[in-house]
Parts: structure tokens; C-alpha cells; sequence
């Protein structure tokens, strides 16, 4: 995606403006409290010398986390060149411009939005906490190398981007990569025991690998020795028998993986070798099944990036379209739409096969309310 060159290194472009005009916006900065700075940082600017102020900003923006940060950094360039005078901050973040396109920014939802539909639809969403309170974790398990399967070329721009979008909404990342099936388990219940999730407000949980119908591959699958783990793992580690934590809470899992042996030409596919489907289920079972998520299984949404037996692409140099069309959906549409509204936009963007057909699918969803992000609130 092309980028403006002033977002690329912002601090760089504020340096060489001069030390007589960064002065002059530090003191309409620290005076508007664009940053929310404390008492005691707005003292360190104001007994800077001259020379120094610019490095004292610098020190202050790398303390703050990346929502107060990224509200800086837009205010600042929408500055007029030639006047040291500050457009007022809400313009900044009061919703994306449809005519911006790819933006590569996530868009904040304005505090008095947020405000406003926590207020309207109290009893229809999921609570939000403070964000001076709240300690969100969200999980990325992404298989590059496999013993007998292909790489995942590509596949690193999936785990930098999803970490940087996880992070704008607030959400501290773990990352773990070549897995194999038990590993990635022992992995997702000690990710489940993490005491932060008693003061969360939600997870994410997001798998990247080869996969079949019936799960995610480990770094050792093959067909005469598979090595999967099943999506029902998934939820079965984080359901409320053995997740407390996060009872009542939104659980979002998203899978870019294959799901099913379909191979293509152009793409690289993320399928192994074509598997015969030999699973099977009685239907006693799956009257079982649904008694058994009536109790247990709730609040969950699982976003796949296909239907069932068919396979996901993914360019060896860009990344998976699921992954990419979903983090620039989040990026433009999350500070006023809920999760379900999200992944929708990112349906519509397959709806229209390009190349290669794919649609992405909601699955498993056990939701009771709307899941806004308020990004930035």
C-alpha cells in the first residue's frame, strides 16, 4: 500500500521544521493537552532549553501508548506549513474519509461517539472497560516451516500486520510461531490461565497455517501422520467450564488457513495434500453437541477466511487477502461499526471473485451482544 512519506518517520519531518517553530507547537501542544500529559512531563517541556525541546517530545510520545501517540501524530500533520497554528484535534479522529481509500492508519472513534452508543445501546452491547484499568491479551500462533509440507512465504507481513492492528485497539500480543498441534494446545491453556484476562473485556485469538476441514496443521503434519489441531480445541479451552476469566466476555477467533484440498495455479494455496474427508458423526452426537455449547459455549465468533473444503490464498509477497482485507476493514471501519458489522465489509470485499474466489465465513458464533472496539477510547 502506498504511504505518505510524513507518516513514515512523522518525528523526523517535526525536527526539521526548526527549533523556534517546534518550540512554538510544544507550548500549543502541552497548552491544548493534545497528549494528556501529566503534570510533571508538562513541567520537563516547559524548563526545557530551546535546543532540547525537541528531543523531550520525542521522550514523551514514546511513553504514551500507540492510541495517544497516533492522536499526535495526525494533529500534527494536518498542520499548516506556514502557520504554527493547530487544527483543532477532533478532526483527527472524527471517522475516516471514504475518498482516503487504503488508508494504513486505524481511525479512532470520537470520545463523544463512544459516549454516545454506550449510552443508546447499553443493554445491546459488551461493556467496555477503562482503558487506564484493562489488561487485553490477544494471541497469534502463525506455522511458517513445516517438516512436509510447503512454506507459507509471505506469511511474516500476516504476523506484522495483524500484531500492529491488535495493538492499536488496545490489545497486548503474544506471538508463537512453529508449532506443532500438542504444542500449539500447551500454548492456548496457558494462554487461557493469564490472570489479565480477570481484568479484560475480551481476546482475540488468531491461527495462521496449512489446514484441513477439520483443523490447523502443526509443523509436522503429513498425510500418513497428521498433526492437526481441532477447532473444537479451540473453544473447548476457552469455554466457560475452563476460562472463567473470560466468562461474559467477547472471544473473537480468526483462521487463516485452508479448508479443504482445492489447489490453484497463480496463488499459493495454504492447503497440504489432498485429504479424503473420513470424518464422520452420528447424529446423537451432534444433538449432544448442541446441548452441551447451550451451557457452556458462549460468547464466541470464529471468522474463517473460507468455506468449508475450499482453500485461501495467499501472496508470497503481500500477504493473505483474508488477512489483508480484514486488517484494512478494522483499520477504516472498526471505530464505528461492531465486529460483526467488521467482518461483513470484509465478505463484501470477496463478493466480487478477482482472480481467485474465496469468502470468508462466520462460524460458531455464541454472541449475545454487539462487540465495538472504540478504538482509542
Amino acid at each position: 500500500m502506498a504511504e505518505d512519506k510524513h507518516n513514515k518517520n512523522p518525528l523526523k519531518t517535526l525536527e526539521s521544521l526548526g527549533k523556534e517553530l517546534i518550540s512554538g507547537l510544544l507550548d500549543d501542544f502541552v497548552e491544548k493537552n493534545v497528549l494528556k500529559l501529566e503534570e510533571e512531563e508538562k513541567k520537563k517541556i516547559y524548563d526545557a532549553k530551546l535546543q532540547d525541546k525537541a528531543r523531550v517530545l520525542v521522550d514523551s510520545i514514546r511513553q504514551k501508548n500507540q492510541e495517544a501517540g497516533q492522536v499526535f501524530v495526525q494533529t500534527f500533520l494536518n498542520i499548516d506549513k506556514n502557520s504554527t497554528n493547530i487544527k483543532a484535534p477532533e478532526e483527527t479522529v472524527a471517522g475516516p474519509d471514504e475518498s482516503a481509500g487504503s488508508a494504513v492508519t486505524l481511525k479512532l472513534c470520537p470520545h463523544e461517539e463512544f459516549l454516545k452508543l454506550c449510552k443508546e445501546r447499553a443493554g445491546e452491547i459488551y461493556p467496555i472497560k477503562e482503558r487506564k484499568d484493562r489488561t487485553r491479551l490477544a494471541l497469534i500462533i502463525c506455522n511458517t516451516e513445516f517438516d512436509h509440507l510447503p512454506p507459507r512465504n509471505g506469511a511474516d507481513l500476516d504476523i506484522l500486520g495483524m500484531k500492529q492492528l491488535l495493538e492499536g485497539l488496545g490489545y497486548t500480543v503474544e506471538v508463537e510461531e512453529k508449532l506443532t498441534a500438542r504444542d500449539m494446545e500447551s500454548v492456548l491453556w496457558k494462554f487461557a490461565a493469564r490472570e489479565e484476562h480477570k481484568s479484560s473485556d475480551s481476546t482475540f485469538l488468531v491461527f495462521m497455517s496449512h489446514g484441513i476441514l477439520d483443523g490447523i496443521c502443526g509443523t509436522m503434519h503429513s498425510d500418513e501422520e497428521p498433526d492437526v489441531l481441532p477447532y473444537d480445541t479451540i473453544f473447548q479451552t476457552f469455554n466457560n467450564r475452563n476460562c472463567l476469566s473470560l466468562k461474559d466476555k467477547p472471544k473473537v477467533i480468526i483462521v487463516q488457513a485452508c479448508r479443504g484440498a482445492n489447489r490453484g495455479e497463480l496463488w499459493v494455496s495454504d492447503s497440504p495434500a489432498a485429504l479424503a474427508d473420513s470424518f464422520s458423526q452420528s447424529s446423537e452426537n451432534l444433538e449432544e453437541d448442541a446441548v452441551y455449547k447451550t451451557h457452556v459455549e458462549k460468547d464466541f465468533i470464529a471468522f474463517c477466511s473460507s468455506t468449508p473444503h475450499n482453500v485461501s490464498w495467499r501472496d508470497i509477497k503481500k500477504g493473505s487477502l483474508f488477512i489483508t482485507r480484514l486488517i484494512t476493514c478494522f483499520q477504516k471501519y472498526a471505530w464505528c461499526c461492531h465486529l460483526e458489522e467488521v467482518f461483513r465489509k470484509v465478505q463484501q470485499s470477496f463478493e466480487k471473485p478477482n482472480i481467485k474466489a474465496q469468502m470468508p465465513t462466520v462460524e460458531r458464533l455464541s454472541m449475545t451482544r454487539y462487540f465495538y472496539l472504540f478504538p482509542g477510547n
